[in-house]
This record gives C-alpha cells, structure tokens and sequence, in this order.
C-alpha cells in the first residue's frame, strides 16, 4: 500500500535534526494525513520518511514567562480547539482549526504539518497571520524564529532549511491581548471539504468600546500563499464604529488580495466572497469585543 524506500523514527528533536542532515531527501512525517495519502496514491513512490510523531516535547499548548502563548508543532487540530488557553486568548484559532476534514483528521493532523505544506487554503494560516504568529525552527545552527508571512515563500514552499524541523507556533501577548476574532471559510460542503476562501478578522476596541484601536484581517485562497489585507486594516484603526467603517473595511480588501481563476470558483466570486466574509468577520469581531454596530 505505502511503497517507502525506509522509515526512520526521531527519537528527540536533536535525533530528527541529526537525521534530517544524514537523509536530506527525506520527507518529515507527522500525523501522516497528507503524506500518507499522496504516498498511496503514488506520487512519493520509494520515499524515505522521518517520523517524528514520537516527540511528545513538540505537544502542548503553554504560556510562555513573558505571556507567548506557545503550541508545540505536533499539537493536534482537536487539542488545540479543545485547550483552555487557546479558548481563553485564541478561541478564533480553535474555531479555524475545528473545521479541517472530519473528526479523525482533527486528532491526528498537526498545526505543524498544516503550516508545514505551505498551501494557502490551510485552514489554520489565515488566523495566524492575523496574529501575527512566529514560526520557531530547530535546526543544526539552534532555534531560528521568523514571523509567519516570511516562513511562506511561495506556493507549497515554506522556508525550512537544510536539517531544520518545526518545532513551535508562537503568538506574542501584544497580538492577543483584549483582541477578538472571527473566523469565516467558504466551501461548496459544509464538511470534509478544502477551503475556497478563509477569512479571519479580529479587532482591539478602545475602553469605551467605541472605536477600533487595531484591526487585522487575513485570508487564505486569495493568493499563491496566505496574506494580509493590510490596506483594510490601517483604514480601520482609530476609527469610530459604525456599520459604514463595516462597509469600507470590507470593500479595502480588495486593494491587496489576489485569487485565481480555479475549477472551485472564479477569480470574481472570490473577489466578491472575500468582501461579504471580511464585513461579517468583522461585524462579529466587534460584537465578541464588545461593542455596537
């Protein structure tokens, strides 16, 4: 069924980064749930594979000394829905993630293998890219960190060098705090389908809750990688609240994305979806932060 030229297993981080040196050819394994599949439809014949789904260092959702909030790469989809940080600070993150495949894909498949592939339609990138999220490597040099829209360089392709393997998702207390998020995918099924546009929106109001003090959206399938609308965003900030900042915001979006004519939608749906998802993101947004439209 699984035609694998050798299965070499991580027995610690240091053990996979040693292996990733010694094998460079070789394809990280997880959860299994993507590349097991292409391997059995053929497309990684004579593989060889290092597993590092042993590594229970690389589980967990944390709170870092200076409030980073930290999820280990390994840390599965239903984990993370499931954990009482990412529900108190992220409860966007859990929402995003809770709607990749079905059940069993969500406990096994990773945060890290989700990001890993660098395809623009994971369900997770959107969300994290609007809080401003760092990936940590681990690698033979030690630990590199880079902010998540420089780890997407094109797509399918991801920055991870020569002997690195992910090891974490960090998401800063200055990009959470008081922050409230929602997050919209859209898909011809309501389930076990790959998105045709993710959008996630959060919003910081003022004490008063009448103004945006910051606002950030970001979109998946809008582009080769996922990407923020960072024209929106800066007409947000500071603005009063009122449905016609909903209405401009949204329609802002349109300044920086760029989807592509597919068998799932055409360029201009998207385009229009992208606009509609982006207002009802962020009307949602401001009601989960507490204030009025």
């Amino acid at each position: 069924m699984y035609d694998m030229k050798a299965l070499y297993q991580a027995k610690s981080v240091a053990d996979a980064v040693a292996l990733r040196l010694a094998h460079p050819q070789a394809q990280i394994i997880a959860g299994g749930s993507d590349v097991l599949v292409q391997m059995r439809e053929g497309k990684r014949a004579g593989a060889e594979l290092i597993s590092i789904y042993g590594l229970d260092e690389l589980r967990g959702v944390s709170l870092e000394a200076d409030g980073t909030l930290r999820i280990g790469s390994l840390t599965s989809f239903s984990h993370i829905t499931r954990s009482e940080l990412v529900q108190r600070y992220v409860n966007v993150l859990g929402e995003a993630v809770d709607q990749v495949g079905g059940p069993q894909i969500r406990n096994i498949g990773t945060i890290g293998g989700n990001t890993c592939n660098g395809v623009t339609s994971a369900d997770s990138a959107s969300t994290l890219f609007a809080y401003d999220a760092v990936v940590e490597l681990t690698g033979p040099g030690g630990v590199r960190r880079l902010p998540i829209q420089e780890f997407y360089i094109r797509a399918g392709k991801v920055d991870i060098r020569e002997g690195e393997i992910q090891t974490a998702i960090l998401i800063a207390r200055e990009s959470y705090e008081n922050t409230f998020g929602h997050y919209i995918k859209y898909a011809m099924r309501n389930a076990m389908d790959i998105a045709t546009l993710g959008t996630s929106v959060n919003v910081r109001l003022s004490a008063d809750k009448k103004t945006v003090e910051r606002a950030r959206v970001a979109f998946g399938v809008a582009g080769p990688v996922p990407l923020r609308a960072e024209t929106a965003e800066r007409l947000a900030a500071g603005k009063p609240l009122s449905m016609d900042l909903a209405d401009a915001f949204a329609a802002a979006v349109r300044e920086d994305i760029n989807p592509r004519d597919s068998w799932r939608a055409a360029r201009d749906f998207r385009m229009h979806i992208a606009v509609e998802s982006a207002r009802r993101a962020f009307m949602e947004a401001v009601h989960l932060a507490g204030g009025e439209l």
